[in-house]
């Protein structure tokens, strides 16, 4: 690539620059704040400022939003609080009843959005909301989708065959992301569709052994919808999984010639017993889609079809599940996409945003769209047509990558956890480089089976747990993207990095780790400068911002599911830091 770097155009830019507007900070989702108050030479001096505690305690991930000096946060349990963004002082709360305990996963949310007077927020129990931004009193609120649709939790007798682990099923369908506002729409699309039936592991997903992917017709359809800002009226909807032709093309390798060691006669062979497949194929949405107002196009990534480790099921290269894909702002009509893995069996959702910026070419600067992904790779599209355009270096060494799951157990690095996770990651458009928490692991995907018993046949699911003695640990990683793609420099972890990370004007990069700290690296070398410990794992990602021209840095420390399986306490905190006066 030439060696030179180019500017990302913002879209839009936020009103007042001290201000933390949205997610991302901006549509184009860099995560990058132009402020430098606080810089690599005094961020050593950094300090507490105030607290926030919500109490309500566990699963804090969310991205706090700042707007004209008031900051707005989602705690657990879609709860949601306005508080003053330079002392902590609490102007108002809203306290979220639920209508059904039928939800995916823990009660964890991302973020709210702000807009036009309007707080708004996607909840678990499957609705979307709009709170007065100055009183918290609820203005609309639309249910979404029934979390008790498609009820498949008739499987109980399975729970005794796989230990009396509780099987959870594909009924319970949500909402994790922070919308999207734009042209007048919230936009926002649903989690639990690419599990169907398996069973949750208290551990976090991975460590002591998690059952996923039991076989046959038990998922859900994934979808993204845009609703009237104003009112709540649903505009359009756009399915993940297409109903006509979802098989695609039955490819051998992934568009950029990886191979898949797929048995395409035998998935062929089986079509014919599958032709709706498609209607239970999964492809959850999990995190927040990057806009371009130019194009009319936003850009988010989909997830794993269903069900998560069994293809025969669902013969095809199951569109358009484990992409990135492009959509028209007005319609939702699809303008491209870009498979990263067809008939995907090990669970490496497009989960991490998607962020804009100008990628330099041999033709001169392209306006690009950018995805960190599970696979250990970032990829860089063209915004327009979804051309690849780059592919940066391996960020994790890979093992047996795409090799099926099976009986004896098949070691895979990565593992579904990621490389690169639903975690944001920053782009700094000055120097090029991006900056990515990255996991590296492998897991065993171990194929195994509950006997025939009581008039029912066999059911076959696969056992995925982590590889004992491969290496885990996690990096601070920075890759350049203004210079072909290559390892800047990378940073091991004392833990598990989580939440993802933010970049600054003052040349720093911070990061949380799940045992608590919150740390701050200078984006040139990756030398730690400064942490402190929040007293309950980082889950969520931290931002910055002014007010009468102090600037702060604030992050969620309450944890998370995986955070908890390490050993490390879940809390209420939302901690908010500041140099001295």
């Amino acid at each position: 690539m030439p060696a030179f770097s180019v500017c990302a155009q913002p879209a839009p830019a936020p009103a007042a620059s001290g201000d933390w507007p949205a997610f991302g900070r901006d549509a184009s989702n860099t995560h990058h704040s132009p402020l430098a108050q606080i810089d690599r030479d005094n961020v050593a001096r950094l300090r507490p400022a105030w607290i926030f505690q919500t109490g309500t305690t566990g699963y804090f991930q969310a991205e706090p939003v700042v707007v004209d000096g008031v900051m707005y946060v989602s705690t657990t349990g879609n709860h949601v609080a306005a508080v003053e963004a330079k002392s902590g002082r609490v102007l108002w709360t809203y306290t979220h009843k639920a209508r059904t305990e039928k939800i995916f996963g823990p009660p964890s949310n991302r973020g709210v959005a702000v807009s036009g007077g309007l707080v708004f927020e996607a909840t678990m129990d499957g609705r979307v909301i709009a709170l007065d931004s100055k009183t918290g009193r609820l203005v609309w609120d639309r249910e979404a989708v029934r979390p008790e649709e498609g009820e498949t939790e008739t499987a109980s007798a399975l729970a005794a065959g796989l230990g009396d682990k509780p099987v959870q099923g594909s009924s319970r369908l949500g909402f994790k992301m922070p919308p999207l506002v734009a042209g007048g729409l919230v936009i926002v699309g649903v989690t639990g569709a690419g599990y169907g039936l398996h069973v949750e592991d208290e551990k976090g997903g991975l460590d002591g052994g998690a059952v996923v992917g039991i076989e046959g017709g038990y998922g859900r359809r994934g979808w993204l919808a845009a609703y009237d800002a104003k009112t709540g009226e649903e505009r359009w909807r756009w399915y993940v999984t297409k109903a006509e032709g979802w098989e695609g093309g039955f490819a051998e390798t992934t568009p950029d010639g990886l191979p898949l060691h797929r048995d395409i006669a035998a998935e062929k062979a089986a079509a014919p017993s599958y032709p709706e497949a498609w209607k239970v194929g999964g492809g959850s949405l999990w995190m927040t889609p990057a806009y371009d107002p130019e194009l009319g196009l936003i850009y988010l990534g989909t997830g794993n079809p269903a069900p998560q480790n069994f293809g025969l099921t669902r013969p095809g290269d199951n569109l358009y599940t484990m992409s990135l894909v492009a959509l028209d702002l007005r319609s939702g009509q699809l303008r491209w996409h870009y498979q990263q893995v067809p008939h995907e069996q090990w669970g490496y959702d497009v989960a991490s945003p998607p962020f804009l910026l100008d990628y330099p070419t041999k033709d001169g600067p392209v306006k690009a769209v950018a995805q960190a992904s599970k696979l250990g790779w970032i990829y860089v599209h063209d915004r327009a047509d979804g051309r690849l355009l780059g592919k940066s270096a391996p960020l994790i060494a890979h093992k047996n990558l795409f090799v099926p799951p099976s009986p004896e157990g098949t070691v895979v690095s990565p593992g579904p956890l990621g490389a690169v996770s639903w975690h944001p990651v920053a782009y700094d458009a000055a120097s090029g480089l991006a900056f990515a928490q990255v996991r590296h692991g492998a897991a065993t995907y171990t194929v195994k089976a509950v006997p025939a018993a009581g008039g029912r046949g066999e059911i076959r699911y696969t056992e995925t747990g982590e590889a004992r003695g491969e290496p885990s640990f996690s990096t601070l990683t920075a890759v350049d993207l203004a210079h072909g793609g290559g390892v800047a420099w990378t940073q091991k972890a004392g833990s598990r990095l989580s939440g993802g990370t933010l970049a600054t004007a003052g040349g720093l990069v911070f990061s949380g780790e799940e045992d608590g700290h919150l740390d701050a690296h200078d984006a040139r070398t990756g030398a730690l400068l400064w942490r402190f410990q929040c007293g309950a794992g980082i889950g969520g990602p931290p931002i910055t911002y002014t007010v009468e021209g102090r600037q702060y840095v604030a992050v969620a420390a309450g944890g998370a599911s995986f955070t908890k399986a390490s050993g490390f306490g879940t809390g209420d905190a939302l901690v908010v830091f500041a140099l001295p006066d």
